[in-house]
């Protein structure tokens, strides 16, 4: 697992010893990182939200890029502190902060105090139903606006649906067991039907 690009590129990232944490594959993160770039440009002054963060992996990418900021939401202390060493490998800590928690309560204590963010990646164990809970918790958030992109990442043999409240799915890419699901506000800011 490496950082693709950037300021960053070519660092190796420190990876857990257990299974638990199951971090994006490079040829997943290499094809998702190519199309935000088609889609947003360059990463320049975006805010970075990165929920089940495992090792950093995808904020840290986005961060090399030339992201403004990043915020790492892990429930796992062991995960947490592997997201800061990894931070400090690339040289990147002190555009980033890490909150221990779970994810949505860390969601919900973020809206108290955070701007919405550019972008927000969602990579939760897969078939355990985090993707959809966290998706309808965004859809009312302050913490997502129209110019806000949230991509999921999740099994392709789960069910996910493609509209949460006013987030509804643009793309979805599938990469053998890996499906990437594109989202962002409806224009109308109403409810998907």
């Amino acid at each position: 697992m490496r950082v693709i690009a950037g300021s960053a590129r070519g660092r190796q990232l420190l990876a857990p010893k257990n299974q638990r944490v199951r971090p994006t594959a490079d040829r997943v993160k290499e094809a998702l990182f190519s199309i935000l770039v088609s889609r947003l440009g360059d990463f320049s002054g975006m805010r970075v939200l990165d929920v089940f963060a495992g090792t950093g992996n995808l904020g840290i990418e986005a961060l090399s890029r030339g992201a403004e900021s990043a915020v790492f939401i892990d429930s796992h202390r062991e995960s947490a502190e592997l997201i800061r060493k990894n931070l400090d490998v690339t040289r990147l800590a002190d555009r980033a902060k890490v909150v221990t928690q779970e994810a949505a309560a860390a969601v919900r204590w973020l809206s108290r105090g955070e701007a919405p963010f550019h972008l927000v990646f969602l990579d939760p164990p897969y078939a355990e139903g985090h993707t959809q809970r966290l998706l309808e918790l965004l859809s009312t958030s302050p913490l997502i606006d129209a110019g806000t992109t949230v991509v999921a990442e999740f099994s392709a043999k789960e069910d996910v649906p493609t509209c949460f409240g006013r987030l509804a799915e643009s793309e979805r890419r599938v990469y053998g067991d890996t499906a990437l699901s594109f989202l962002t506000l409806s224009d109308r800011g109403e409810p998907c039907p």
